[in-house]
This record gives structure tokens, C-alpha cells and sequence, in this order.
């Protein structure tokens, strides 16, 4: 018991401070409503100080969790990355009425206060992600993952109020709520096939199932059930179709939020599920083929729906997607090579991901939120650390060398071609060349694009959203310096988090063993 709560410290931190932060948000004193993102920042820091104090794979693994050594890294991930996601979203919430407020036109009324419980769920989401690495049965992974995506329902609500808003709201909860059944009806039926809801001891029975013959049919059904489920939180084709219209319609802060998130929380539940069929043999074929397909259509969907876009959430959205087709590259390439470009991978997203919508949240026009691409037309003399970031954003996201998401793509495609995967990877360099239209779109249009007197009315009027952007986009130019450091620590924590297979007594080539 003692280790398992002192592995969760940093989420009982992350606790500690969306209390505060929904405290805080109904202080009548505005000086403290203001700072609430500040202090949500803070005790992410806190949280990440935390996990590298408390940091143990033997306790992890006495604790029972299925990947303890996984822990270290996704914990100081989430952290870094929480912590430009919560400055980004700086001011978002209550903005109008509270400069109503401070004009006079209005008064405080703590009913009509947002920005604390916006912080707050910000939190409890960031937690829910720290929770997954430590899973160590079915039900403690599928309450991590609630508790990483329901905060991000309200999330979307709250951050626009507005028809489209409410709509992406709803949408998103909606088909949530259905991709969770399917997921836990895929639990359901791994318990059938295995008896047990631990996922070391499910891990030891399929495995010796599997050295003994094949996988048991249930099992791999019940598998097939969560992976369709986990690719809602993922945006990965089938379960894809809601991620235009709910990015375009919640504020850009928060949909960076969503696609790094929920996306990072499904890639490390999906990592845990595979790890119980085991990495050494391969995946069982019918697996193997399902990752595989929903791969090639992911990353064909995705950017082809990125083409024919002319709004910049929307064009980002469909980005996001692609991206999780190369994410499952990795996933599908198994092993100690493939999970390192994975997580690898996750940073390098996370980093030029919040870049490119961190700029999408700095800027404001007359109707609002800046959404058209034709709407950042000239951004270069308006401003231009503005103009810069994105185009570094895009060109990260695109892969072009040496920026930092040149080497995170690099590291995927040797991964799968390693694992003999050289049709992915084929499909993988076409689609990412495909995508270097819309990514040079989206950069050009600030850097070469005449204004026009719709865009002329675009203006920077939220600084820590720039602020944000110029240092992810920093990040994206100087990683590469620092990316042998992130790369080692991304291979200590797959290859030390492989959990050991403990055969029963007996003849392991005996099914009754």
C-alpha cells in the first residue's frame, strides 16, 4: 500500500491544485482569479518534481502496475507539456466579463465564474494521464481514461460560448460516451477469456496461451472492442469524425489541449493492452492487421481531409489525425525500438502541436477567434514572431529537416522498417509528402501572403499564448541538440518497462498448464 501512494503523489498534487485553482477562480478579489493559471502551472511543475523525487521501478513493479519504468517519462511529459497547454489557455475563460468587471458595467458573481473550475479540470485531466502508465488491472485503465477525457468535455463547453461551441460540446460527449461502451465491453470480454482483471496475470495466461498454440479467440475479440474504443481518444479512423468539427469549434487553446491529451492518454492505454499479448512473438496476426489497417486509413484520411479544408483549426485537426496513423507505425513496429519512437514521438508532437495552435489563440479579429487560414494573409508585418512560430510549427509537423519533427517521423519510419513493416512506411512517406500542401499553405500565408482587409484586422491581443508559441517554436528549432538526451530516456523507460512473463509450474507447452 505504501508504494502505491507514494507513486501517486504527483497526481494526488495535480489534486491538490484543481482544488485550489476552482477555490481560487470564486476569490472575489481579482488579482487571484487572474493568477489561477498561474497556479495550476505551478503545481504542475510541482507534480513533474515529484515523479523524478519519487521515481522507482521496483516499487512501481511491487505495486503490481503493468509498465512501472513507462511512469517516469509520461509523468515529466505530461507535466512539461501541461504546463505550455495551461499558459496558453492564459485568460481564455471569463475574459469579457472580466473586463466588465474592472470597467464597473458589471458585478462579480462567483455563479457566473469559469476560469477556476476551467484550470480545475485542466488538472484532473493532466492526472487522469499520469494514472494510465500506473494501471495495473482493467478497471483502474478505464477509469484513468474517463478521468483524462471527461474534463475535456466540459472543457470545450465552457471555452466558447457560442452555438458552434455548445455543438463541438456535444458531439464530442455523445460519441465519448460510445466509444467508452465499446471499450469496456472489450474489457468484459478480455475478463471472459483470461478470468482475471490484473494485467500482469492476464499477460502471464495469454501468453502461455499463445507459446502453447494461439491467443484464445475471445480474447483477441475483446482486444479488437477496446482498440476501436481507444481510437476515439486517439482521432484514428473509424472513430475519427468528430475531431474536425469539435476542434474547429472549441477555442484554439483548448483544442491544442485535445490533441495532445486525450491522444497521448489512448497511445499509452493502448501500449498497456498490447503489452499483454507480449511484444517478443509479434501480435497475434488478426491484431496486428486491425492496427494495421486502421494505420493506412488514418494517415490517408487524415491528411487528404486536411487538403480540402480552408480553416486553420479544422486543416490542424485533420493534422492531428495523420498524426495518430504515424503514432500507430511505432505501436504496430512492437518492441523496445518501436515504443521508443513512440514515446519519442508523443514529446516532439506535444511540442509543435501547442505550437501552431498556440498562435491560432494569440490572435483575435473582429468577429472573434481567427479561424480561416485566408485570415492570416500579411501576419508577417503585423506580427512577426507570430508568423515565424507557425511556419516553424508547420514545417516541425511536416517533418522537415532539421527541425525537431523531422527526427521524431525519422525515428518511426526506421522503427517500422525494422519490424519489416515496408508497406506502412511506404504509405507513411506518401502521405506525409501529400501533406506538405496544406502545411505550406498554413506557413506561407503569414510569411508570403498579401493582407487583405479582412485579415487586416487581425491583431495579437493575448501575450501568453505568443509567449507559448515562440517557446514551442524555439523548441522545435534548438531540439535536435537536446534530442539524444530525450531519445535515450524514452529507450530506458520502454526497455526497462517490459514486464517479466511468469510461467506457471509445469510443461508451459501443456494448455492446462
Amino acid at each position: 500500500m505504501a508504494d502505491r501512494i507514494m507513486l501517486l503523489v504527483p497526481e494526488l498534487v495535480l489534486l491538490m491544485g484543481a482544488v485550489i485553482c476552482a477555490v481560487a477562480g470564486l476569490a472575489h478579489n481579482s488579482a487571484i482569479r487572474r493568477r489561477v493559471g498561474l497556479v495550476a502551472a505551478a503545481f504542475l511543475a510541482a507534480a513533474g518534481i515529484c515523479a523524478v523525487v519519487l521515481h522507482d521501478p521496483q516499487r512501481g513493479a511491487a505495486a503490481g502496475a503493468m509498465m512501472p519504468s513507462i511512469a517516469l517519462y509520461v509523468k515529466v511529459m505530461t507535466a512539461g507539456i501541461g504546463i505550455l497547454l495551461v499558459l496558453a489557455a492564459g485568460g481564455l475563460v471569463d475574459r469579457r466579463y472580466e473586463r466588465a468587471i474592472d470597467t464597473g458595467t458589471d458585478q462579480f458573481d462567483p455563479l457566473r465564474s469559469s476560469n477556476g473550475e476551467f484550470h480545475a479540470l485542466a488538472l484532473l485531466s493532466l492526472a487522469g494521464l499520469m494514472l494510465i502508465c500506473g494501471a495495473r488491472d482493467l478497471i483502474w485503465l478505464f477509469l484513468a481514461l474517463e478521468l483524462a477525457s471527461l474534463p475535456t468535455y466540459v472543457m470545450v463547453a465552457i471555452s466558447r460560448w457560442s452555438r458552434v461551441g455548445q455543438e463541438a460540446a456535444m458531439k464530442y460527449f455523445f460519441l465519448g460516451a460510445l466509444s467508452s461502451a465499446l471499450m469496456l465491453y472489450g474489457f468484459a470480454l478480455l475478463y471472459a477469456a483470461t478470468g482475471t482483471l490484473v494485467l500482469t496475470d492476464m499477460a502471464n495466461h495469454l501468453q502461455v496461451a499463445a507459446m502453447a498454440g494461439s491467443v484464445p479467440i475471445l480474447a483477441q475479440v475483446g482486444l479488437l472492442l477496446a482498440i476501436f474504443g481507444l481510437c476515439y481518444k486517439l482521432a484514428a479512423a473509424p472513430m475519427h469524425l468528430y475531431a474536425a468539427d469539435v476542434y474547429q469549434g472549441a477555442a484554439s487553446a483548448v483544442t491544442a489541449f485535445l490533441a495532445f491529451v486525450p491522444k497521448s492518454a489512448g497511445i499509452v492505454a493502448l501500449i498497456s493492452l498490447l503489452t499483454v499479448v507480449g511484444w517478443e512473438g509479434g501480435l497475434p496476426p488478426m491484431i496486428e492487421m486491425a492496427l494495421w489497417v486502421v494505420a493506412v486509413l488514418t494517415m490517408v484520411l487524415g491528411n487528404i481531409g486536411a487538403l480540402l479544408q480552408s480553416s486553420a483549426k479544422r486543416m490542424l485537426g485533420y493534422s492531428s489525425i495523420a498524426h495518430s496513423g504515424y503514432l500507430l507505425i511505432g505501436v504496430i513496429a512492437g518492441g523496445t525500438m518501436g515504443l521508443t519512437a513512440v514515446m519519442l514521438y508523443l514529446v516532439i508532437y506535444g511540442i509543435s502541436n501547442t505550437a501552431a495552435f498556440s498562435v491560432l489563440a494569440s490572435l483575435r479579429n473582429d468577429d472573434g477567434e481567427v479561424d480561416d487560414v485566408d485570415e492570416l494573409a500579411g501576419l508577417l508585418r503585423r506580427s512577426p514572431m507570430s508568423a515565424a512560430a507557425m511556419a516553424i510549427a508547420c514545417g516541425s509537423l511536416l517533418g522537415l529537416p532539421p527541425l525537431l519533427g523531422f527526427w521524431g517521423k525519422l525515428a518511426l519510419l526506421i522503427a517500422g522498417i525494422q519490424a519489416g513493416q515496408l508497406v506502412l512506411v511506404v504509405i507513411a512517406v506518401v502521405t506525409s509528402a501529400i501533406s506538405a500542401w496544406y502545411y505550406l499553405r498554413l506557413a506561407c500565408a503569414g510569411l508570403l501572403g498579401e493582407p487583405t482587409p479582412r485579415s487586416e484586422s487581425v491583431t495579437t491581443v493575448r501575450r501568453w499564448p505568443l509567449a507559448v508559441a515562440v517557446i514551442t517554436a524555439a523548441a522545435a528549432v534548438a531540439g535536435p541538440l537536446l534530442l539524444a538526451p530525450l531519445s535515450a530516456s524514452a529507450q530506458q523507460a520502454v526497455s526497462d518497462g517490459q514486464p517479466p512473463l511468469m510461467l506457471p509450474s509445469g510443461d508451459p507447452s501443456d494448455p492446462s498448464a
